[in-house]
């Protein structure tokens, strides 16, 4: 190949170098039905540019996808989301969001593999859209937390109702957020890791 002077080969940007002195790792996963804010939420909080594999929606995709409640998503997740968090000096966090459409459904097979636990993102509009999602999780022995993504024209409901529609147990918990929020996207992370942290205690 006939590289000109002109030609310059580009790197990862120096913020997105993992630090030398990281030395060890863990994974947690954001899911969700479709449209409920998944990708905005790895974004909002990752401390790197997030890698994510966004693609227009094509007609082809009519009768196979549900966007009912979403008709203005013009994009969608078609493998993942990838962000990542510096706990400390030497801990990483990793994020990864999964594609909503069931079509995709197949790559979590992958993603979940290694996973502490998983973040799962509820829309009020479209509550339907989770029973799938939190079903597989259950199958799967996945531990997670229910985050209620807060849109601006989504209907409220007391946690109690929003429990039963969901069938969620009591021990689960759930938080709401707004997705496009680092800080609140944060405290997200911060109750997964405090009820991972309750999981692993010991029994008096």
């Amino acid at each position: 190949m006939d590289f000109r002077s002109s030609d310059t080969i580009t790197g990862p940007r120096r913020e997105d170098i993992l630090p030398t002195t990281a030395t060890a790792a863990v994974k947690v996963v954001i899911v969700g039905g479709f449209g409920v804010g998944k990708t905005t939420m790895v974004g909002s909080v990752s401390e790197i540019r997030p890698l994510t594999t966004e693609e227009t929606m094509t007609q082809a995709g009519i009768g196979v996808d549900d966007n009912s409640g979403v008709e203005s998503k013009t994009a969608t997740t078609v493998a993942m989301d990838f962000g990542r968090i510096s706990i400390s000096e030497e801990l990483i966090l990793y994020l990864f969001g999964t594609p909503g459409q069931e079509r995709f459904w197949f790559l979590w097979n992958g993603l979940f593999e290694g996973a502490l636990g998983a973040v799962v993102l509820v829309d009020t509009r479209r509550l339907e859209v989770s029973f799938d999602v939190i079903g597989r999780l259950e199958d799967r022995g996945v531990p997670f937390v229910v985050a209620v993504n807060t849109f601006p024209d989504a209907p409220k409901h007391p946690v109690e109702a929003l429990r039963a529609a969901l069938d969620l147990p009591e021990e689960v918990p759930m938080i709401d957020c707004d997705a496009r929020r680092r800080a609140s996207s944060r405290d997200v992370l911060m109750t997964l890791m405090r009820y991972l942290h309750s999981l692993a205690l010991p029994l008096a």
